[in-house]
């Protein structure tokens, strides 16, 4: 087995995980620190080191708030460590590897963790990567900044840096990546098969690399948990991307708020500091359409081709992000799809059926990730050499005293295969569930084809490309293992013939 490792910038030594037969790289640094002077700065190049470098646990996790403090529903299911190592000095990534060989060209999974660009850290402990290495590809997870430190704008940053005035977390996931590309072939892995992925905003980093130049011909595939969103019923689809203009204003008001009269004062102050000022502030840092990595909207860059053409897996889990139009009688609500769909109306008023709205006053409601993905992989056929997509629906029964759901990053724990680091009441049925997905994931970023041998050598159920003729997704279900047909209703039928007319 691989253990001891040569990068660019020195020895690394790993150990072995819970199966021998795989080694786990912890805590490689893959940047300089981004502390003082580097804070607010795209990553600079690491440093070298002698010796060997024993890479046996996760380094600090990016500052952010204390983990573990509430009773949440995500504190409960993983961010559980309150004693946790955090800081600044968080550029570092993890590999997992069965390599017994440095020229074994093992394909790679480049992971980008989720937390709304506020929070979360590879160091989660659904994301350990040993079981999807044992089928064969090498995963790299990259911890990257995030909320101020790694998303602040400020007109003084782009007086100064103009080359790189924001998104220094989405760069962070950049020059994680272009680390890979460099040094991956010394742990088995061919930096030619690489697919990145990420789920919630992990995922809508994907989409961000997928649509920026700075990261063509770096990936080959990629995969989308959770992290499409384009709202149906919203004149503004996104919420999370700003323009470096109101970025920079949210920028001033935050350094008034924290009393610094420059930049200069600002990198000075302590960091623990800064992000509780931060979350007094209130604001929301985040995506900046900067001109310089990000050149705008994701999901509008994707619709207009603007975007890598590579194979790409996305999907959600039943129970999140739902949208829907809000009324408090029947006849606000003819006179909102009135003005949502003039001359179609009718047409939608009957697709709601006799039950408009509920006892809240909502009426259609659809999930906004599902039609946001049925619209990508849309426009994806309208191309004259359309690249393979594969659409999917998570929706197995989660037992737990809380009654869950299927909520939102619920299928971290089945995608990676890490169950029995749950304290749900997991039973066969969700690990046979498991082992499909895993299966499904790791065939998808070996081949950009998901479809094979289950484990037991039996062939898993077929999942079709999205095409015009099987515009589908596929169902995990614990009801029946595996997948199977799932067609679009007629009202998200009627709301992607909108979106399709747009484009």
């Amino acid at each position: 087995m691989i253990r001891v490792v040569k990068t660019e910038n020195g020895l690394v030594r790993g150990i072995e995980a819970a199966d021998p037969r795989i080694t786990s790289f912890k805590g490689i640094p893959f940047a300089a620190p981004p502390v003082g002077e580097n804070r607010w700065r795209e990553p600079k190049p690491c440093e070298n080191w002698e010796g060997v470098r024993d890479c046996f646990r996760f380094a600090p996790i990016s500052m952010q708030g204390v983990p573990g403090l509430s009773d949440n529903i995500y504190d409960r299911e993983w961010h559980v460590d309150p004693d946790i190592a955090m800081g600044e000095d968080c550029l570092y990534l993890n590999v997992w590897t069965g390599a017994k060989k440095a020229d074994e060209k093992l394909p790679v999974l480049v992971w980008y963790f989720g937390g709304g660009l506020q929070c979360g850290y590879t160091a989660e402990m659904e994301f350990d990567g040993e079981r999807l290495a044992r089928r064969g590809i090498i995963v790299v997870s990259v911890n990257y900044r995030v909320n101020l430190f790694g998303f602040l704008s400020h007109p003084e940053l782009t007086a100064s840096q103009p080359e790189a005035p924001a998104n220094f977390g989405h760069l962070d996931q950049l020059e994680g990546l272009k680390w890979v590309i460099r040094n991956i072939e010394a742990f088995g892995g061919d930096p030619q098969n690489i697919t990145i992925a990420g789920q919630s905003a992990g995922g809508g980093s994907v989409m961000t690399h997928l649509t920026t130049p700075r990261s063509e011909g770096l990936f080959q595939k990629a995969i989308v948990l959770s992290g499409v969103f384009c709202r149906p019923y919203d004149k503004n689809p996104d919420p999370f991307s700003h323009t470096l203009a109101d970025a920079e204003k949210t920028g001033e008001e935050f350094f008034k708020f924290i009393g610094a009269k420059d930049l200069a004062q600002a990198r000075a102050m302590n960091g623990k500091e800064l992000y509780e000022k931060y979350v007094e502030f209130g604001g929301f840092m985040g995506t900046v359409i900067d001109g310089q990595f990000c050149f705008g909207n994701s999901y509008q860059r994707f619709m207009e081709n603007k975007r890598a053409m590579v194979p790409v897996m996305a999907g959600n889990t039943s129970d999140e992000f739902f949208d829907s139009i809000h009324a408090d009688s029947d006849g606000e609500l003819k006179d909102k799809v009135k003005m949502l769909f003039p001359g179609q109306e009718e047409e939608f008023l009957r697709l709601l059926g006799d039950n408009p709205r509920d006892s809240e006053g909502n009426a259609g409601s659809v999930s906004s990730i599902e039609y946001a993905v049925r619209g990508l992989f849309h426009r994806n056929l309208q191309q004259n050499s359309p690249v393979p997509c594969y659409y999917y629906t998570f929706d197995a029964d989660i037992p737990g005293w809380d009654n869950p759901g299927n909520f939102h990053s619920v299928d971290l724990w089945f995608f990676f295969e890490t169950l029995a680091k749950c304290w749900r009441p997991f039973e066969g049925k969700h690990y046979d569930l498991a082992r499909y997905m895993a299966d499904y994931w790791v065939n998808f970023v070996k081949k950009g084809d998901p479809n094979g041998e289950d484990a037991n050598g039996k062939p898993m159920p077929e999942w079709l490309t999205f095409t015009k003729e099987t515009p589908w997704g596929m169902l995990f279900s614990t009801e029946k293992t595996g997948m199977q047909e799932q067609k679009v209703q007629p009202l998200m039928e009627f709301l992607l013939n909108r979106l399709k007319e747009k484009y």
